[in-house]
């Protein structure tokens, strides 16, 4: 089980997460490639620190949309989105390059990975755009009861997938994420750690009537504050078996 977490979110003088603190703890940084945060100093800074912890690269592509941080829907017609996926991807690894980085995988961010999980045709657009790239990219996608299904539609495309499950969030009895909308979506400090726990040693969720399989690839942190930082470091202890 890998660890990743969204990095490089800042914008300019507008400074977000605390990415140094972060770096030492992770396996795979999501940055930011200026659709919804970043800009080509906080993209180059954060690749030097990735460098630095021998952390791999993930393009975080986004919706066009900086005002609203990427987490609204967009209506993009399926060339416009894969063409601004790509752009982003290319931006991304272009700037890797020159620090001799490879972008390794493509995560989307907010809104689009929610409508990727949701809308076939908007999953379909994302492999393509992914798939066509230049090289060999993974897709991180949410792992869910349909994981056979969208390994069957990656394979289409000859695209490797990666199952994404999140530390900090609570699973409906379907194995979906828990509205944000709704109480008890997020766990507690203590319920996150039982989770991560349960999750590595057997590959299960806990939901409100069932333990449920979930297959966990790569598992999602955050690191927004201080407190986040320390949750990251007790869950490389436990997924390095401390």
């Amino acid at each position: 089980m890998l660890l990743n977490c969204d990095l490089g979110e800042s914008y300019g003088s507008w400074k977000m997460g605390l990415d140094r603190e972060v770096m030492p703890y992770i396996d795979q940084a999501n940055i930011a490639c200026g659709f919804h945060a970043g800009d080509p100093v906080t993209i180059h800074n954060t690749l030097t620190l990735a460098s630095k912890h021998n952390v791999s690269i993930t393009a975080h592509p986004s919706y066009p949309d900086l005002v609203g941080f990427g987490r609204r829907s967009m209506k993009l017609d399926p060339m416009e989105l894969h063409t601004t996926i790509q752009y982003q991807i290319s931006a991304l690894d272009g700037m890797a390059s020159c620090q001799n980085l490879s972008v390794s995988c493509v995560k989307p961010h907010g809104a689009l990975y929610n409508d990727m999980i949701s809308d076939a045709g908007i999953r379909k657009t994302v492999m393509e755009a992914v798939a066509s790239y230049c090289k060999p990219l993974t897709l991180v996608l949410l792992s869910t009861p349909d994981n056979e299904l969208h390994k069957r539609e990656a394979d289409r495309e000859n695209l490797e997938l990666m199952f994404e499950a999140f530390a900090d969030r609570a699973y409906t009895d379907s194995g979906k994420l828990v509205s944000r909308k709704e109480p008890n979506a997020v766990h507690s400090h203590s319920g996150m750690l039982d989770q991560v726990k349960q999750l590595y040693e057997n590959g299960t969720v806990t939901t409100a009537n069932k333990i449920l399989p979930l297959r966990c690839d790569t598992l999602c942190v955050h690191g927004d504050n201080m407190t986040a930082v320390e949750a990251i470091r007790e869950i490389r202890a436990i997924i390095s078996g401390e």
